[in-house]
């Protein structure tokens, strides 16, 4: 099994490291802005991920309905339910940015942004921004589930890897415009600079033209990633046919994802909880946050990455009926993981205020900088712990048992995290030290809770029916 789980997991691995890319490359661009523009980042994207991760459940339906359909051998079935997951998601995002469009200021008191200060505007342009063109981020994550249920990861990591190019190139472009653009003194070249400001006088849209980039960006993956499921190169080969919403088919999505759904919205409104507390301190602590938290899923995807792999692999050999290859992909996956951050850790503690620096310039970034080392030092021991966590979770995933997975997740980011977090900083006065603690329990429960769950061994069922043909056991 160590070969093709590494073969499937190493690019998924490689795509979600671009994924976060995004966010990181928006955070140094943004963060030459100063404070108040790296603020405006950390209130606008909680609400974001809270509507997107609502949808992405519904993503992983199809993954998994596709890796174990295919497993049992029921290939005449997988175009016509990736095509439905299609249909079904696209539909879902597009109601889910009008209403994020709309409702983006109330989102936005909600988690302690105050309306009419410079924080507030920055962050109100990004999210509707954001918003207007959700279905590009939408359609390259079907994109990329269904290709993933089907074994191919490497298409969306080719198409990531162009998207992510260009969009650092696009960002200090959309931020800066041509004027006192950092690319152009990072590559000397200030006098192409102002040949372009004299041709064009574009001075750049600031926090907004971020949200421009990202979606620009997406776009040039989405829109060919979609183009090639109807082509019939890649193994799929839907056809307007497969998008006709069937009610049965989309009884199933919405049985396996809307646990999921709830599991990474839960997730995603933790975060914007865990906001909200940090802003009790004061827009320093939240623009530290902003910057570590994205470290930290940039630490984290891997692990993410890898448990999509075990997903994979999971739900193929569950559709053959080989429990025993599908548990030891599980325990590969984990070996190589927690091997793995214990070099990372070592890293984050060593590094700790060099990394944090890099994000941030300007008045406040000495004390934005002393929270986010403290950060480091508190929460990068505890990382091994939530890798162990995420691949377990996406042996749930993969067979189907999303609830578990949802169960899991809550219990661990609301009542080892955030309720811890709420009682440290505000009843015993810790202030952000003791919201970095809490997360560092939830990251070690979290691990504890999924890996006693997992032993017990009843997570071995599949969502394939019972007098669907087997094949053979899945690579």
């Amino acid at each position: 099994m160590l070969r093709p789980l590494v073969a499937l997991s190493a690019p998924i691995v490689f795509t979600q490291l671009l994924q976060v890319v995004y966010n990181l490359v928006d955070t140094f661009w943004v963060g030459r802005l100063g404070g108040d523009a790296v603020s405006a980042l950390s209130f606008s994207w909680p609400p974001v991920f809270v509507l997107i991760s609502l949808g992405g459940g519904l993503t992983l339906a199809g993954s998994v309905l596709v890796a174990q359909h295919k497993g049992a051998g029921n290939l005449e079935r997988v175009n016509e339910v990736a095509g439905q997951t299609l249909a079904f998601v696209t539909l879902f995002s597009l109601a889910l940015g009008a209403v994020g469009y709309l409702l983006a200021p109330a989102f936005l008191r909600l988690i302690g942004a105050e309306p009419g200060t410079t924080v507030f505007a920055y962050s109100l342009e990004y999210m509707r921004v954001i918003f207007l063109g959700v279905w590009f981020m939408f359609g390259f994550f079907v994109f990329q589930s269904l290709l993933r249920g089907w074994g191919d990861t490497r298409t969306p990591m080719y198409l990531m890897a162009v998207s992510v190019a260009v969009n650092v190139v696009l960002d200090p472009v959309f931020i800066f415009g041509f004027a006192d653009n950092p690319l152009f003194g990072i590559l000397g070249a200030r006098g192409l600079e102002a040949d372009l400001l004299a041709a064009t006088g574009f001075r750049g849209h600031g926090v907004e033209g971020a949200a421009m980039a990202t979606i620009l960006s997406r776009a040039l993956a989405t829109v060919p990633g979609v183009a090639l499921l109807f082509s019939g190169r890649l193994g799929l080969s839907l056809s307007l046919a497969d998008l006709r919403l069937e009610r049965a088919t989309v009884r199933k999505i919405i049985e396996i994802g809307y646990p999921a759904s709830i599991e990474q919205s839960s997730g995603a409104l933790s975060y914007t909880a865990m906001t909200a507390i940090v802003a009790v301190i004061g827009s320093t602590a939240v623009a530290a946050f902003g910057i570590t938290a994205r470290l930290t899923s940039f630490v984290f995807l891997p692990a993410v990455g890898l448990g999509m792999g075990v997903e994979t692999a999971v739900g193929q050999n569950l559709g053959a009926r080989r429990a025993d290859r599908a548990r030891k992909a599980v325990y590969l996956a984990v070996g190589m993981l927690v091997a793995a951050y214990v070099v990372v850790s070592a890293v984050g503690i060593y590094w700790a205020r060099d990394i944090v620096g890099v994000f941030i310039s300007g008045e406040e970034a000495g004390r934005i900088v002393d929270i986010g080392e403290t950060y480091m030092l508190i929460v990068a021991p505890t990382f091994a712990f939530m890798g162990t966590f995420h691949v377990i979770k996406g042996c749930f995933n993969g067979a189907g048992n999303t609830r578990a997975a949802m169960v899991m997740s809550v219990t661990a980011v609301w009542g080892m995290q955030v309720v811890p977090a709420w009682i440290l900083v505000t009843n015993f006065d810790m202030g952000t030290t003791g919201a970095w603690w809490a997360i560092a329990i939830m990251h070690v429960g979290s691990a504890l809770i999924v890996g006693a769950w997992f032993l017990r061994g009843t997570w071995t069922d599949t969502v394939v029916e019972e007098d669907e043909p087997a094949a053979a056991p899945a690579d």
